[in-house]
């Protein structure tokens, strides 16, 4: 086993227990719920196996659908936002993804930023939307991505910025 796998292995245990422990009981005002575990998703190597991160994307939605006793929500969201992250990645950074020299982790800049802000609000608004399955409640729903999609861009800019590995 290589040193990636084994890194990869660790940030999923290591988001799936944050989230399940600490995130899932934040619910501020009703409207505000922390999803800092597709931080996995987000800082996947560029170069990984694709079918690998559609794989992975699953069981962590699998694993969150089993804590939260969610039917299937986010499993759904998580493959989705693993189906559309090359897409993400040719919008936010263009000509650099196509070279794959792109790191998420390095200081951020507009390109970064676009790729964390949409990734998170593809994955909050499907999640929210599957979750309510309803047009009734429209407004709700923006309302409660919107907020939840600025609080976990906030926890994981804070997480990917103040705890990155160290350069050799």
């Amino acid at each position: 086993m290589n040193s990636t796998f084994l890194y990869n292995l660790a940030r999923f245990i290591l988001l799936l227990a944050a989230q399940v422990l600490i995130f899932n009981n934040f619910n501020f005002l009703g409207y505000i719920n922390p999803f800092p575990y597709i931080l996995f998703i987000i800082l996947y190597p560029v170069n990984g196996n694709k079918y690998g991160l559609l794989m992975a994307s699953f069981f962590l939605g699998l694993l969150m659908d089993m804590f939260c006793n969610s039917g299937g929500v986010f499993a759904t969201s998580c493959v989705l936002l693993a189906f559309l992250r090359p897409a993400i990645f040719r919008f936010s950074f263009g000509l650099s993804y196509e070279y794959q020299t792109v790191r998420i982790n390095d200081v951020l800049s507009p390109g970064r930023f676009s790729f964390i802000f949409l990734s998170v609000l593809i994955h909050n608004l499907s999640l929210f939307l599957l979750e309510v399955f309803t047009f009734e409640s429209i407004w709700s729903i923006l309302l409660k991505t919107l907020l939840s999609t600025v609080f976990t861009i906030i926890i994981c800019i804070l997480i990917i910025y103040l705890i990155k590995p160290n350069k050799r």
